[in-house]
């Protein structure tokens, strides 16, 4: 799937209550997996699949947002669910941290004051 996203999205996890009207027009609540969260949108993993462009609200303690499906697809476990913050609703970590929470620009940063591992003295090569 190609990103679409314009800025970097942060992986995470963390469990929240999403509410949403089904396309008959039954009222929706579920538990679902914040995967990872971005200013701009989020994607979650459900158990049931939600139609392209339904409203939704993320219910957490810290936090209501709202947004509309961007996506839906099944992967392995269950669908993930693509989702794109309404206007006036954007992600902030000062208001809201998932339980785990990882930049992966992180990951792959040069390491700025690391030095090269020193030899271990008892490990000696052989020279025949």
């Amino acid at each position: 799937m190609q990103e679409r996203r314009a800025e970097p999205r942060m992986l995470c996890a963390d469990l929240i209550r999403v509410h949403w009207t089904d396309e008959s027009g039954r009222q929706r609540e579920a538990v679902a997996n914040l995967e990872d969260i971005s200013h701009s949108g989020a994607c979650l993993q459900l158990d049931a699949p939600v139609a392209e462009d339904t409203l939704l609200r993320l219910e957490h303690p810290k936090m209501d947002l709202f947004g509309r499906v961007r996506y839906c697809v099944f992967r392995d476990t269950g669908y993930f669910v693509g989702i794109k913050f309404e206007p006036g609703y954007a992600w902030s970590q000062r208001r809201f941290r998932p339980k785990h929470l990882l930049d992966p620009r992180r990951l792959f940063a040069p390491k700025t004051s690391a030095s090269p591992p020193r030899p271990n003295g008892s490990a000696r090569e052989r020279t025949h």
